[in-house]
């Protein structure tokens, strides 16, 4: 927000509370939750029913990101392309195809101007060939929920991919990472997984028709 961002957009959003969690920098955005129209259906109720009152800022986005873009979705909303924009993109993309994923990449990169940046989470792809029964067992939980773990990427070979969809790979930390850094005392429970990641880039240049 220093560098003057004002536009916030929150892809597969979920139950992500930051419009009513942070105020003070709510006030100053506009905000974009992108996700599926059953769960900002439930997700409205539940804010209705805490007597909970939303921003005029915030803006629900409906949409099937494997059948409609992040850049189409946000056409039909008052997302202004030429504003720089922030974009998170937390526990998605292991639920999607690496054909998917890409193509979320260069959307985002079509949509806002360089500079924009987004972080977003990611499992190294090592994880799915990897004999851990924990792994195993969650992929059992979600697949049986219907959400199945689909794809990861190489951090060898992210910053190559990402450069390739118009992004700069500017920060990639896996678990332990992150805990060392943010969780030193382990106060917050922070993962120590290092197969487990998450990444800040920065938009290079807008790519046309995505």
């Amino acid at each position: 927000m220093t560098r003057g961002i004002r536009q916030y957009v929150l892809i597969g959003a979920g139950f992500d509370s930051f419009a009513l969690r942070r105020p003070a920098y709510a006030a100053d955005l506009q905000i974009f939750e992108i996700d599926f129209p059953a769960t900002q259906s439930l997700k409205l109720a539940r804010i209705a029913a805490c007597g909970l009152t939303l921003p005029d800022a915030v803006h629900f986005l409906a949409a099937d990101l494997s059948q409609e873009t992040v850049a189409a979705a946000l056409s039909r909303s008052p997302f202004r392309s030429q504003d720089l924009t922030f974009f998170s993109w937390l526990g998605v993309t292991m639920y999607l195809t690496r054909e998917a994923n890409l193509g979320t990449l260069k959307s985002i990169a079509s949509c806002a101007p360089a500079a924009s940046e987004l972080v977003f989470t990611y499992f190294d792809e090592r994880l799915f060939r990897a004999q851990s029964e924990s792994f195993r067992d969650m992929e059992k939980r979600v697949a049986a929920m219907g959400e199945p773990f689909l794809s990861g990427f190489d951090p060898a070979t992210l910053p190559r991919e990402l450069g390739d969809c118009g992004l700069l790979l500017l920060e990639d930390l896996n678990g332990s990472e992150v805990a060392a850094k943010y969780d030193r005392m382990g106060e917050n429970g922070l993962g120590q997984s290092a197969f487990s990641h998450i990444a800040l880039a920065r938009i290079q240049s807008r790519r046309v028709g995505t």
